[in-house]
């Protein structure tokens, strides 16, 4: 189960980030997001700002041009 779902498909660096930053402020420890973005550099993006923040990143799929993630936020 999610509590948040964030459309960022079609977004270019770095909006998916910027987007889930925002989302992640607003909600509490133990919260998740599930993430679909379309840019290339997502999923690079979203490990290093998972190391950077500590928040985990427990599920990554790709299907081609569509990548899903999701994150528990801590």
């Amino acid at each position: 189960m999610v509590d948040l779902q964030l459309d960022c498909q079609g977004l270019n660096c770095p909006m998916p980030i910027v987007e889930l930053t925002k989302a992640a402020r607003g909600l509490g420890p133990g919260k998740r997001i599930e993430v679909t973005a379309t840019d290339l550099a997502f999923r690079p993006d979203l490990e290093a700002w998972a190391r950077r923040t500590g928040h985990t990143v427990d599920q990554f799929t790709e299907e081609e041009e569509l990548q899903r993630a999701v994150i528990t936020l801590v």
